[in-house]
């Protein structure tokens, strides 16, 4: 049995207490805070607020991770969804933080994490990498950006251009990133068969762009992330697959390069106006 609340922050947070841990105090302790009504005793009143809550955080969750909802089926994912906000529960006053461990969480929680690797089930590996790919894509979009300021030009030299701050990387063992775009264009795709993927992710105006690229451009793209310039990339990256610089830097300033069209999506900035 609890201490009747004796001032407004403690009435304050019991009720929070409450709310995010119904089964905290027992029945006969809500009965002496929260007054029944007409029609409804004092539990049935406080389980208003303990269901809305619980259904605002699954709402959320089904915002975070629309294609994973979709994989799973609604019934699924609010299960998966309930274990994990019971493990996990929102501590910030933000729900920016809220999905951010469901990947490890399905992982950690997988029914096959004691099989070896080759014995696994490929489903549950797709439902974590496409649960990582859409956690990625949510920290994007609210992520510092380079809206509003120049972006770098084919005219802009390869030793001041460096991937703009709103950038990410991902390899996954299925094509996440086409399942979740077919799934936001109403296709209703079936789970597809494991296939190494990698792609770029960039904010430019705002909006959030996936790029498919292949496993030497994923390995050269990392190159640059950490804080080198696209000329030092190159020579970097040039030394780790064996070719010559100069061969490397000629292909990168070819007009059919992925490197030009990399510069048109906005993927680089000119660190002379970047600080």
């Amino acid at each position: 049995m609890t201490d009747t609340p004796s001032g407004l922050r403690d009435l304050q947070a019991w009720m929070q207490t409450q709310v995010m841990n119904p089964t905290r105090f027992g029945d006969d302790d809500v009965g002496r805070i929260v007054r029944p009504s007409s029609r409804l005793d004092s539990v049935q009143r406080l389980a208003i607020y303990q269901r809305a809550y619980l259904t605002r955080l699954l709402k959320c969750m089904s915002d975070q991770f629309p294609a994973l909802r979709h994989a799973l089926g609604d019934e699924l994912f609010d299960d998966f969804a309930m274990d994990y906000l019971t493990e996990y529960p929102s501590m910030s006053y933000t729900l920016f933080e809220l999905g951010a461990r469901l990947p490890r969480y399905l992982d950690e929680h997988r029914p096959d994490r004691d099989r070896a690797g080759g014995r696994r089930e490929p489903w549950i590996d797709f439902m974590i990498d496409l649960a990582r790919f859409e956690r990625q894509l949510f920290v994007l979009f609210d992520a510092h950006g380079h809206e509003g300021k120049p972006f770098a030009t084919p005219e802009t030299p390869t030793g001041r251009m460096v991937l703009q701050p709103c950038f990410a990387l991902g390899s996954y063992r299925f094509p996440v990133a086409t399942y979740y775009h077919d799934v936001r264009l109403a296709k209703n795709p079936g789970l597809p068969p494991a296939q190494p993927s990698h792609v770029a992710l960039v904010r430019r105006d705002y909006l959030t762009h996936t790029y498919r690229i292949t496993g030497s451009q994923h390995a050269f793209l990392s190159i640059l992330t950490g804080g080198l310039s696209v000329a030092e990339g190159l020579q970097s990256f040039a030394h780790e697959i064996g070719r010559s610089p100069g061969d490397v830097h000629d292909e990168w300033e070819s007009p059919e390069s992925a490197g030009q069209s990399w510069i048109a999506a906005g993927f680089f900035v000119d660190s002379a106006n970047h600080p």
